[in-house]
């Protein structure tokens, strides 16, 4: 796929083109040669407080409009919401951040969590935004069809019925999330990127993204080698595994984190485990299983399930300060049967990240969308309370270019159980509902498998930590490897999903990368910090 820098038409009045070339936009294109998307290239974000509870006084708000299909931008458009702290010294331009999901929205993670990303306002305007089909810019649903997708378990006896129920609800989804579905991706999300680099006034992308925004960025990196600035990618997504084996590497990077926390816990008299780590790990499995057999009742008079107890660590296990909180969890589960704590942990979305996100329960009276010639920014109150899953199982499946048959999906089940089982007894089942979430839907794209690799854009930092129970450290060197010789790795020895926000020392590299260009030598590493441990 040809980069916008490179589609400039290589005919027409020579005063038109330098004109355009001076100014990093693609020229009007003839008939016969690419869309023109001049008129994208030419914004300017108009700045504004941003309105809302809770919304800090110095965060500012825009948006920038992009076509909803690149391939035909006369067809419609849509906003998309952008969010930013204004540099607190000399600007150098803009540092955009991706927190991950797929699916997640920006500018909520930054008003809330904006205190981790301070020290780059020295140099930068730091800028978040609302991918397409996410949070405020033209958000996905599936009405209650999410509770079905992913109440459809591949670890059922009757798998084919299961894929029958979850192409039931793709059709749901489709009907729900309106024009905006087909035009969701990584790839379309990459050119956005591009967009808004040049609205923010940047002749080169300056960006910070997390989990699955690191998916994101290496695609930038793809399609816009030549535009690419300092780029650091923290919690480093797979660019080559299909969703099956993405489930089950995820798997046995949750059983490691696990392991990790069962070590910590077996080392303090207050674990209901014990004090014997082998029998700790038994104990849990054990636990899973007599609740999925007989599930006992929860605050909310539901059933309180093997699977939710499953949920409920995967959602503590993103962050090592959350062990002491998930170890009091588990003690009133397994000393009171009180499910109370754990409901509570459960109840989030596994953001940023890339695990299956807690399901929504509440019925969203919602009338069914209509195609719009311009798909405006919704107010925060009208965001469907299913975004965020609907939008992870679109942008992965928009991602995902396997289409795996009733008849192939069936006849690899029985040996899929098996290995999920082996890669985690406590996660296996959890996870293998991976391998039927894209059933129903359009075959996605294949240039990030294909494509991205060899980048010949500047240097990256790849920052990995060892503990992520969400982007195995595997995935780190893998994407490393493909990427080339741009990629920098940082070994990040700790726990939790992403360095960032909880090593001093990956912070300290990161900030000294993007704000000064300082490198650190690929392969050098950051040590777990006592200040880490709960």
């Amino acid at each position: 796929m040809l980069s916008v820098h490179q589609r400039f038409a290589v005919v027409g009045a020579a005063t038109a083109t330098l004109t355009l070339l001076a100014a990093g936009l693609p020229m009007a294109a003839s008939a016969d040669d690419t869309p023109d998307l001049s008129r994208f290239y030419g914004q300017k974000v108009a700045w504004a407080a941003c309105r809302g509870d809770g919304m800090p006084k110095d965060l500012q708000c825009g948006k920038v409009t992009v076509p909803l299909d690149y391939a035909r931008p006369d067809r419609g458009t849509i906003d998309l919401a952008l969010a930013r702290y204004r540099a607190t010294g000399h600007s150098r331009g803009s540092v955009l951040l991706n927190f991950g999901g797929p699916g997640g929205a920006g500018i909520p993670v930054l008003a809330g969590g904006g205190k981790d990303f301070m020290g780059l306002t020295n140099g930068y305007d730091v800028v978040t935004f609302d991918p397409r089909g996410v949070g405020r810019s033209s958000p996905v649903s599936c009405g209650d069809g999410v509770d079905a997708i992913f109440g459809s378990s591949a670890a059922d006896t009757d798998v084919r019925a299961a894929l029958k129920a979850v192409k039931k609800s793709a059709d749901i989804c489709a009907r729900h999330s309106g024009a905006v579905l087909p035009h969701i991706g990584t790839v379309n999300a990459s050119r956005d990127l591009d967009v808004m680099r040049q609205a923010l006034g940047d002749k080169k992308l300056n960006y910070l993204g997390f989990s699955y925004g690191t998916r994101l960025g290496a695609v930038y990196a793809a399609q816009f080698p030549k535009r690419t600035g300092r780029m650091v990618l923290d919690g480093v997504d797979t660019l080559t595994e299909p969703l099956a084996q993405q489930g089950l590497i995820g798997a046995e990077g949750q059983q490691t984190a696990l392991d990790d926390f069962i070590g910590w816990c077996a080392k303090n008299m207050a674990c209901p485990f014990g004090q014997d780590e082998r029998s700790a790990g038994e104990q849990v499995v054990q636990l899973v299983e007599s609740l999925d057999e007989e599930p006992v009742p929860s605050d909310f008079g539901q059933e309180f399930s093997g699977q939710d107890l499953v949920g409920a660590i995967s959602q503590a296990l993103y962050s090592k300060a959350m062990w002491p909180v998930l170890e009091q969890a588990l003690s009133l589960l397994v000393q009171d049967g009180d499910t109370h704590g754990l409901t509570q942990l459960s109840g989030g979305a596994s953001l940023p990240g890339t695990s299956p996100p807690a399901r929504h329960t509440r019925k969203q009276d919602r009338q069914e969308p209509k195609p719009e010639r311009h798909g405006g920014l919704v107010d925060d109150e009208d965001i469907p309370l299913d975004n965020l899953p609907a939008a992870l199982m679109a942008i992965n499946c928009a991602d995902d270019p396997d289409r795996p048959s009733a008849d192939q999906v069936a006849g690899q089940i029985g040996r899929l159980r098996a290995e999920y089982q082996e890669a985690s007894p406590v996660f296996g089942r959890f996870r293998l509902a991976q391998v039927l979430l894209c059933y129903g839907r359009p075959k996605g794209t294949d240039y990030i498998r294909d494509e991205v690799r060899d980048v010949h854009a500047s240097k990256m930092l790849l920052v990995g930590t060892r503990g992520d129970p969400a982007t195995p450290y595997r995935w780190t060197l893998e994407t490393a490897k493909r990427l080339g010789s741009s990629a920098v790795v940082l070994d990040n020895k700790g726990d939790g999903h992403t360095g960032y926000a909880s090593s001093k020392c990956v912070h300290q590299k990161v900030d000294d990368f993007l704000l000064y260009g300082s490198l650190p030598a690929s392969g050098s590493s950051c040590g777990p910090e006592d200040t880490d441990t709960p």
